[in-house]
């Protein structure tokens, strides 16, 4: 069954897609463009799906699967295509999403980010989130930033994953990487250590609870720069998530803490290109006087006019003023553009001030051929 899912990745790969999907009783299926596509000509069933996990993993780690209902791994095609793999229980058996991994790390104007996010490879210390939905493009975003800081400065980077994706090679930095579950038990076990590692930079893959948020707010106080994600949709909902998580009685002296050591926060989306691709829209929120002063008295909802605010002067942005100016640029729709926006009506207006561009061409669907690739049980393979 390897040799099958071998092919599908490959296929995949050729394809430009970027997450493939396995589900018993159902057809495989690819994410081409941000949209899902049948690969397979017929449903896999339940032992097909198994037997595919089986050929990817070892004894071990199908008891760890089986013990916690869904396990994550990293999986290596070839030397030019890593997957970062889920697999889960379903009601109809097994599934399995795997996430390509780009072995080569892209660089910030590879990625067309803003020139502000830039900046962040340059902070001291102090705490830098980059948030979103999953498949938003975090961690690319991330790797581009350390990437960055290993061309840039002589420094040691720590990075504490689950799994590793990107795998940064020693440049002008010092990089150890550390793979949750493989070379350290927890996240809660792991930043400790690393405290005593002599790291200039931690990397926390990311925040997933009060221990995490509470030892990586530490870690940007006592002097080092903590690189982290979440996945929430913009800088205010960040705050409040992070304060959120914690007890009412302890929330005050969070926000005072994550008021001063946040440097920034990137929210990021992925929205369709008038071309058919996909480009990552962003909310910048940049540390000023004004936003430490918002976060630590409770104002976080006036978060967003201060982001925006502050575009000319810091480089901040809001999504809808991001969304403007790649819809003037055509890279993306004004439709596009409106149907992503978090206040659709006063884009439309400031659209309708300059004038309207161009209705976006009907896309063509890209289809992909169902695979010629022929499946048999366990039984009939033995």
């Amino acid at each position: 069954m390897k040799e099958v899912l071998d092919k599908f990745l490959k296929m995949m790969v050729s394809k430009g897609g970027s997450d493939l999907h396995i589900k018993a009783t159902s057809h495989v299926r690819m994410r081409i463009s941000g949209l899902l596509k049948k690969a397979s000509s017929k449903p896999l069933s339940p032992k097909q799906v198994e037997a595919i996990l089986r050929s990817i993993t070892n004894e071990k780690m199908m008891q760890k699967f089986k013990e916690h209902k869904s396990l994550d791994f990293t999986y290596v095609l070839d030397q030019n295509s890593r997957f970062r793999v889920n697999a889960f229980y379903q009601m109809n058996g097994i599934s399995i999403v795997m996430r390509i991994i780009p072995v080569k790390i892209p660089s910030l104007d590879e990625l067309n980010l803003p020139d502000v996010v830039r900046t962040f490879a340059d902070v001291q210390r102090g705490l830098v989130l980059v948030t979103g939905v999953t498949g938003s493009g975090k961690s690319t975003t991330l790797a581009a930033i350390l990437n960055e800081v290993n061309e840039k400065y002589e420094k040691h980077i720590i990075t504490l994953e689950d799994p590793i994706e990107f795998v940064h090679p020693d440049k002008q930095c010092l990089i150890n990487q550390r793979s949750i579950g493989q070379d350290s038990n927890s996240f809660a076990d792991a930043l400790p250590a690393a405290l005593r590692e002599d790291p200039d930079i931690i990397l926390v893959g990311e925040m997933r609870d009060v221990e995490t948020i509470e030892l990586a707010l530490h870690a940007a106080n006592t002097g080092h720069l903590v690189f982290s994600t979440l996945h929430t949709l913009d800088a205010k909902e960040t705050v409040n998530r992070i304060v959120g998580t914690f007890p009412e009685v302890e929330q005050n002296r969070i926000r005072l803490t994550l008021a001063a050591v946040i440097q920034g926060v990137i929210s990021q989306r992925l929205v369709r290109t008038v071309d058919g691709g996909r480009v990552a829209v962003e909310e910048i929120m940049v540390r000023t006087p004004r936003i430490e002063e918002l976060i630590a008295e409770n104002r976080d909802f006036e978060i967003p006019d201060t982001i925006a605010e502050g575009k000319e002067v810091y480089g901040s942005q809001t999504f809808d003023q991001h969304l403007y100016d790649l819809a003037m640029a055509g890279i993306i729709s004004q439709d596009m553009a409106l149907e992503n926006a978090t206040s659709p009506a006063d884009l439309k207006l400031k659209f309708e001030g300059i004038g309207a561009g161009g209705d976006e061409e009907e896309e063509e669907d890209k289809e992909i051929e169902l695979d010629a690739f022929d499946f048999k049980d366990e039984e009939e393979e033995d």
